[in-house]
């Protein structure tokens, strides 16, 4: 039965008459769907979000990384289509889940879009399937949670069907980069398993970077992102020490990067936002405590970073008091950026969204300003900044605020008309003196 499942599934993906289910098609979902589609294999997307259809129907893009016209191209050559109904997962041979991976209040992984698709794909589940978890992770969750929920059918991994993990390496924005050309990790549930995984993504993607088991692959993405966590909080830490002594670390990280060998340039910022780094780093640090190991340097990073937003908004009531005489309280300031990086709408765990918050606990008013950004959508944890609209840059409106923070330094601004309007600017992002454009009311943060 092994042999009859494994090499009928290899045949059909070696000879692209596989068709791909692709569960979830948001940032990661929706980008992997037109990669494999374009490598000549038949794709249903399925999501739960009925507002998805209808965009994709009217062959209108929601992701910047997929335009309207590579979209089109592939609902014309019949190699996309979208769907709501996940019986269609029957007809799916290799079935790929790209859903959320969120973390709880209390910092615990939740789980619960995992298990919930898990169980969708079980209740389709049959012989000569390829079930495949992007979705970041702790190590063992697509073999202790996604293979233990599909095995429950009766249905066994390495025989029946096969269960893969495959991280996501997705960066919003990334002009030099896409899904395609970024080296693909693959892990199997075994060695047939692995074959099929290496032959699916290799036929989709540049290159492949096969790696001895799920829970190795699901370690890779951990710590890819907690590299960069701690780097960054690094980095956010010498910035308060430097600015008590006086000292621009942006300047000290542009002489430091100069050295060719022994250092890699991290910048700091007003906090950690997107779908990764601000999350991923605790689910290893959830799950270190089964082995009764601490996790210090990780959490250290995590309050580090998290403490960032109220430092920011520290340094901006600093500023006001003492270049405009002015308490915070009775300010009002403008947020440059709602996005969590530039040049994206993003706004997943965007610090700028806490920035809001903060400087109104304080008192203040905060509007916004984000090209990318004309609404602010429901969110998780700030539901009360629903509906809020970005405002419009003229003189007269950046004249009529007490201050500009600028939380992501987006190219779509005008900066030189800002710095000639504004009052006063706090830029966390070193954009103005990137610019040449330093001034005295222009503070770093």
């Amino acid at each position: 039965m092994a042999s009859s499942s494994f090499d009928t599934l290899l045949q059909k993906i070696e000879t692209r008459t596989a068709r791909a289910g692709i569960i979830g098609l948001g940032y990661v979902g929706l980008p992997l769907a037109m990669a494999v589609a374009r490598s000549g294999f038949a794709v249903t997307g399925f999501d739960i979000d009925p507002g998805k259809m209808v965009a994709l129907d009217a062959r209108r893009s929601y992701i910047d990384a997929v335009s309207d016209e590579a979209l089109s191209a592939e609902i014309d050559a019949a190699r996309f289509k979208a769907t709501t109904d996940f019986a269609g997962l029957a007809e799916c041979d290799v079935v790929i889940i790209c859903v959320p991976t969120p973390l709880t209040k209390h910092r615990d992984p939740d789980l619960s879009f995992v298990e919930a698709t898990s169980r969708s794909i079980a209740a389709h589940l049959r012989p000569g399937q390829l079930v495949v978890l992007e979705s970041t992770t702790y190590p063992g969750t697509t073999d202790d949670v996604v293979k233990v929920i599909l095995e429950g059918t009766g249905l066994k991994s390495g025989s029946d069907f096969f269960v893969g993990f495959s991280p996501e390496r997705e960066d919003p924005g990334n002009q030099h980069y896409h899904t395609a050309t970024i080296p693909k990790v693959v892990a199997g549930d075994g060695a047939e398993a692995l074959a099929l995984m290496k032959t699916f993504y290799g036929a989709a993607v540049s290159s492949v970077v096969p790696v001895s088991s799920n829970a190795t692959a699901e370690a890779v993405k951990l710590t890819e992102n907690i590299f960069r966590s701690v780097n960054i909080a690094l980095v956010n830490e010498l910035k308060t020490v430097y600015a008590a002594m006086g000292i621009d670390v942006w300047e000290v990280i542009d002489a430091a990067k100069t050295k060719p060998f022994g250092y890699m340039p991290f910048y700091p910022g007003p906090g950690l936002g997107g779908h990764c780094i601000p999350i991923d780093p605790f689910y290893l640090t959830w799950k270190s405590r089964e082995y009764e190991l601490p996790t210090r340097f990780i959490e250290l990073a995590g309050e580090i970073n998290s403490a960032m937003p109220r430092y920011v908004v520290g340094k901006l009531a600093e500023a006001l008091d003492i270049r405009a005489g002015k308490a915070l309280s009775r300010s009002r300031v403008l947020v440059l950026g709602l996005a969590y990086k530039k040049n994206v709408a993003d706004i997943r765990e965007s610090p700028s969204l806490r920035l809001i918050e903060i400087i109104e606990e304080r008192g203040g008013h905060a509007d916004y300003h984000d090209p990318f950004v004309a609404e602010i959508p429901p969110t998780r944890e700030y539901q009360a900044l629903k509906g809020r609209k970005s405002v419009t840059l003229t003189p007269d409106t950046i004249a009529g605020y007490d201050a500009v923070l600028v939380a992501t330094d987006h190219d779509r601004v005008d900066y030189a008309a800002l710095a000639k309007s504004a009052a006063l600017i706090v830029d966390t992002r070193n954009v103005f003196n990137r610019l040449g454009l330093s001034a005295e009311h222009v503070i770093k943060a």
